[in-house]
């Protein structure tokens, strides 16, 4: 997710019109291809209870919004 975010904020300052961004799967979910195996949500997914925990990837991308949303700021308003 860093080397996506990181070409991204450099499209940006190279003057490509970005008006958003979302991760790839907030949750642990069901793939075609591999069922419930693979897991590569924000949030894991306990599918006996449904109980939903935050991983690491989740607190890394709170902290990569915070830290940029300041710069954003700085960043000329598009029309």
């Amino acid at each position: 997710m860093d080397g996506y975010l990181k070409a991204l904020l450099r499209a940006i300052r190279e003057g490509a019109d970005v008006r958003g961004y979302f991760a790839w799967s907030l949750l642990d979910n069901f793939e075609w291809e591999q069922g419930y195996t693979k897991r590569f949500g924000l949030f894991h997914v306990d599918y006996d209870t449904l109980e939903r925990t935050p991983k690491l990837s989740a607190a890394w991308y709170r902290q990569f919004i915070v830290k940029h949303k300041a710069a954003k700021k700085m960043m000329p308003e598009r029309r």
